[in-house]
């Protein structure tokens, strides 16, 4: 199970309901339905990934999250989680808001391009980073918009997105994203969690 993962599922409470968007295998899904009694659903784009879910008995839908989330209820989740996706839809935005108001919180993960091998690798070579978190070259990516913890913080202040909590992630390590240590963590942590609200 991937650390990302684990400290996904410590954020989440027992015997919540939660809306994985970008679920992909079910990995997360399973993990919050076994170990914390956690009503899930998962919204996901990749026939494949959808017939994994289903093989695992968990309840899913295949659609577009950029373009459907408009379907589910407002506040109908206490949590939406959108893991290591926002960075690729054309209008993060727009998904942001829509989260927002679907789930009471949103859990999100992003890549960080703020990384320090991430910043080493274009400053001293010159080409674009493939690193663990960012194993695609720059023209096969997903990822159409490059964003660092730093950035996304700022984001959330600009559009008075309140956040409760920010978790750097490096290998197995974990650590809390202050404004007072955000320049630090931004540069040593691969992966950035928020939990907004």
């Amino acid at each position: 199970m991937k650390k990302e993962f684990k400290v996904i599922a410590e954020l989440i409470p027992k015997n919540t309901r939660v809306l994985d968007v970008g679920c992909g295998d079910g990995s997360l899904m399973n993990l919050l339905q076994t170990e914390k009694n956690i009503e899930v659903r998962g919204l996901e784009l990749s026939q494949e990934n959808v017939q994994a879910c289903i093989h695992k008995g968990l309840p899913v839908i295949q659609g577009n999250a950029e373009t459907e989330l408009h379907q589910f209820p407002n506040q109908s989740f206490d949590y939406v989680v959108l893991s290591q996706t926002l960075q690729a839809f054309y209008n993060p935005e727009r998904v942001l808001r829509e989260l927002l108001r679907i789930g009471k919180s949103v859990i999100i993960s992003i890549p960080n391009f703020g990384y320090w091998k991430v910043r080493t690798k274009l400053l001293f070579f010159g080409t674009m980073p493939v690193t663990k978190t960012l194993p695609n070259t720059w023209y096969n990516t997903p990822n159409l918009h490059m964003c660092t913890i730093k950035d996304l913080f700022y984001f959330c202040d600009e559009k008075d997105i309140k956040i409760k909590k920010v978790v750097g992630v490096n290998e197995d390590k974990t650590s809390l994203i202050k404004r007072r240590n955000l320049e630090i963590k931004n540069l040593f942590s691969k992966l950035g969690i928020f939990l907004i609200g």
